[in-house]
């Protein structure tokens, strides 16, 4: 299947024929999910095309600052050339950086979607494949770094597959993370969760668990995910 090298939404357009990860509803749903009440700095790794900064420049106060991060160049060069095209190009910063060698200033919000799977299969030579495994940046490198980078009051916030979802929060419980929102994502009611988004902080809370289902009828978008998406999708 031939693959659009652009994604148009409401506000701004995102090319990503350069970087391994496309477009995707991962992104979607995160960026639209996380929290940004009185972010004003906020840090996106592995940023890919830039969709999750775009977003947040989109949804944050005037104020707030964005970096990106990426390991791979192409994707940096292309974060670029969309957040240069975007309506907020000083509003973002895209560095070519793992997290594990990236420093800065505290940030309100760390928000990732994080290599999937480990110990499987991969062609070496693949990007694509590179990027959705944890070798690059494993769990738990995700956990150090973000509380090293995050403020005391900060948010870290992902979207992984069930399974993927469920090892993390267990690995962040016992490095003294809580986890204080969830959203169970399926495709249709009668299916199992496809996606978990999940917010952590490093002080207790208690925890907002939620459900959020793409299709109600056939192909048709449920209210919940439209009120989700409605600022972005040009169908909508």
């Amino acid at each position: 299947m031939r693959v659009a090298h652009k994604f148009d939404f409401k506000q701004f357009s995102v090319h990503h024929d350069r970087s391994t990860m496309k477009v995707g509803t991962d992104g979607v749903l995160l960026g639209a999910w996380a929290d940004v009440t009185q972010a004003t700095r906020i840090l996106d790794v592995g940023t890919g095309s830039g969709v999750i900064a775009l977003m947040l420049a989109q949804r944050s106060n005037s104020e707030a600052q964005i970096d990106a991060i990426d390991i791979s160049q192409d994707a940096c060069e292309q974060a670029r050339e969309n957040t240069s095209q975007s309506p907020w190009p000083k509003k973002i910063s895209i560095t070519h950086r793992p997290l594990q060698e990236f420093n800065s200033q505290p940030y309100d919000l760390i928000i990732s979607n994080p290599p999937f799977f480990s110990n499987s299969y991969k062609p070496p030579s693949s990007g694509r494949i590179v990027a959705r495994h944890t070798e690059t940046l494993t769990h738990s490198e995700l956990l150090t770094h973000s509380k090293r980078l995050l403020k005391t009051t900060g948010r870290l916030n992902v979207v992984l597959p069930e399974a993927e979802a469920n090892r993390l929060k267990t690995l962040a419980e016992n490095n003294n993370w809580y986890c204080t929102r969830e959203c169970i994502f399926r495709s249709r009611i009668s299916k199992p969760p496809e996606r978990i988004l999940m917010e952590f902080k490093l002080e207790a809370a208690p925890i907002k668990i939620q459900e959020l289902i793409l299709y109600e009828n056939d192909q048709e978008w449920s209210e919940g995910y439209r009120a989700l998406t409605k600022d972005f999708y040009l169908k909508l």
